[in-house]
């Protein structure tokens, strides 16, 4: 076994993960985990308007990444993995955020590109649910706060996109006043034209199965589910059906300031965006109903899983992601991303 520490930079949260690492031709789970933490710090508050990552925003996720490195040395971990996505990704100051990370971890920190998120976000769900590729075509949707992912495979993504769109760039973009229906409309336009050019690359069509990643879709799940609290077992590999995902995402979309407040498995730091999160699902669901009915076998519903990029990540530090086998982690996530 080794012993690696995983971090995951998004627009919306960072999280951590140390987990065992099952060695080449061992038995047991790929992953073990032993520890993960997620922090909402924002990093990338105000990034689609400036185009430049917030001073207040980088103390946040500095402060919050010290934890985590002090953490993963308590721990042992033998190597460590930092990736960063969206928001870093389109920052014109992402050098002094990278100078402060490498200074902090000692590690070369990495800003991904999209289609690079895609695939260790595939790579993560094939440690989870249903994850032996020997199904019918996946479409895994990576729903985080500045871009969401779309890939489409069995063991191994055949095709990617990374659209710039996600929970907090909608909210910041539209729906910054509230939820009204010239705002509403306005996102969903947007959100649909992207969802035109993601579709030309990836065939949306071919899916078997729609399988959601992260904090947006999570939520989406466990009010579907009546959850009082975030809970693990109950969400992981959960499966709706696209009457009760439509219906819960209306209902999230609409929801009162105080109904959220109210919701124990939403997060504080989410509350403000997850309106828009829900509309981006909703959207994103639409569309593979409409295009795997036109193909003459509509998808039945949506899929949850708690493993995503970050366990792609872990895994990625003993061998490719993309050849990762179906055996799974153990113990399910307690925290989602973004």
């Amino acid at each position: 076994m080794t012993r690696v520490a995983a971090i995951d930079c998004g627009t919306n949260t960072i999280r951590l993960l140390v987990a065992d690492l099952r060695e080449p031709g061992a038995s047991g789970p790929a992953l073990t985990p032993v520890t993960r933490l997620n922090e909402i710090v924002r990093l990338g508050q105000g990034v689609d308007r400036t185009g430049r990552l917030d001073p207040e925003a980088l103390e946040r996720t500095m402060t919050a990444l010290r934890s985590y490195a002090a953490t993963a040395r308590e721990l042992g971990a033998q190597r460590t993995r930092f990736v960063a996505t969206s928001a870093t990704r389109d920052a014109e100051n992402r050098a002094d955020f990278v100078d402060g990370v490498r200074e902090v971890l000692g590690v070369e920190p990495e800003v991904v590109t999209g289609e690079e998120e895609a695939r260790l976000s595939f790579a993560g769900t094939l440690l989870g649910v249903g994850g032996t590729g020997d199904g019918p075509e996946r479409l895994v949707v990576d729903l985080g706060g500045g871009s969401t992912e779309l890939v489409l495979g069995r063991r191994a993504p055949e095709a990617a996109y990374s659209m710039n769109t996600g929970s907090v760039r909608v909210t910041e973009r539209h729906l910054a006043d509230g939820v009204t229906p010239e705002a509403e409309r306005a996102a969903r336009d947007d959100v649909r034209l992207l969802l035109d050019t993601a579709c030309a690359t990836v065939p949306v069509g071919r899916a078997g199965e729609l399988i959601g990643l992260a904090g947006t879709i999570t939520t989406i799940t466990a009010h579907a589910l009546g959850l009082s609290a975030f809970d693990p077992e109950a969400l992981d590999g959960a499966r709706l059906t696209v009457d009760e995902a439509l219906a819960s995402c209306d209902a999230v979309l609409h929801s009162t300031a105080a109904e959220r407040e109210s919701w124990g498995y939403l997060r504080p730091g989410r509350r403000d965006v997850i309106a828009a999160g829900a509309l981006v699902w909703s959207e994103v669901i639409g569309r593979v109903v409409e295009e795997t009915g036109a193909a003459g076998r509509p998808v039945a519903g949506t899929v949850t899983s708690l493993t995503d990029i970050l366990d792609g990540i872990a895994l990625s530090m003993g061998r490719s992601a993309d050849a990762a086998g179906p055996d799974g982690v153990t113990g399910a996530p307690e925290t989602p991303r973004d």
